[in-house]
């Protein structure tokens, strides 16, 4: 995940799931679904950035429960940072 603040006052969301993701396209839009869901739920309580959320292979392979856990916790963690460029990334590597 990376962010850069905005002047907007709310926060925006992007995503890049590409075919080295997955080559599926069913599996590649579950992570896109599950994303702007879990985006849409805290959204109010993120601070002004532009968040640009880039997946990675292991995505695919993980329950959906799994997934927004660890979706949650880059939420945490974003919201713990001062809005500035910065780069975030998941506990998985």
């Amino acid at each position: 995940m990376r962010f850069r603040g905005n002047e907007l006052g709310h926060a925006r969301l992007g995503l890049a799931i590409s075919k080295r993701v997955s080559k599926r396209a069913v599996e590649r839009n579950r992570i896109k679904r599950l994303l702007r869901e879990s985006f849409r739920r805290v959204r109010h309580q993120l601070p002004a950035v532009d968040l640009m959320i880039m997946a990675r292979e292991q995505a695919a392979g993980l329950p959906g429960p799994e997934l927004l856990a660890e979706i949650d916790l880059l939420w945490q963690k974003l919201q713990a940072q001062p809005p500035r460029n910065a780069v975030l990334k998941s506990s998985r590597h």
